[in-house]
Parts: C-alpha cells; sequence; structure tokens
C-alpha cells in the first residue's frame, strides 16, 4: 500500500490534526505541518515523485522514529509508515517535531 501513497494524499491534510498510531500501538495526535515535493530524489523508471511531510506532535513525547500507521483520505489506514524525529531547532522543545520520506 505504500506505493499506492501520492502528495495528493496528504495535499487535503495540510494544517489539520491527524492521529499517528506508533509502534507500540499507542496513539499521538499530530498536526500536519508542510508538504513538499523533492523531484532530485526520483528514483530512475518510478511514477511517483518523491515527496515529504512534516509534522509536529499536539503533546510531549518520547517517541523517536519508527514504523508507524496513518489514516489518509482515499486510501484508509496506511501501515508501515517510517517516521522519523527532527530536532526541535528554536520550536517549542515540549512537542515533537517529524518528517515522512516518501520516494
Amino acid at each position: 500500500m505504500l506505493q499506492q501513497v501520492q502528495h495528493q494524499h496528504f495535499q487535503t491534510l495540510l494544517g489539520k490534526t491527524r492521529t499517528l498510531r506508533l509502534p507500540d500501538g499507542s496513539e499521538l495526535p499530530i498536526h500536519i505541518e508542510s508538504l513538499v515535493e523533492t523531484p532530485r530524489s526520483r528514483m530512475p523508471n518510478s511514477e511517483r515523485m518523491p515527496f515529504r511531510v512534516e509534522l509536529n506532535s499536539l503533546q510531549a513525547t518520547e517517541f523517536v522514529d519508527g514504523l508507524c500507521a496513518l489514516e489518509l483520505p482515499a486510501l484508509g489506514q496506511v501501515e508501515d509508515i517510517f517516521v522519523s524525529r527532527v530536532p526541535a531547532m528554536g520550536r517549542d522543545p515540549g512537542l515533537g517535531y517529524f518528517y515522512i520520506a516518501f520516494n
């Protein structure tokens, strides 16, 4: 199912709150911050335009990275999305900041 995910699936979620299901089964409320296409990351013979999604938690979390699940429009629950934490870098250190890369 991951191969079916396109940037359009996240476009309608920009600025919205969703629930990220973490590897341990717990749920983390997140805010979808940005969506950036990364054409220079495109693999030869790949139909999907690579993109990344940036999101932040709405509460404190110890989660760093791992395979998560997220409900996406038109696809439903998508499993095994690798989510990585990034440093707060001047933002609220009480929240978690994350990105997802789709190549």
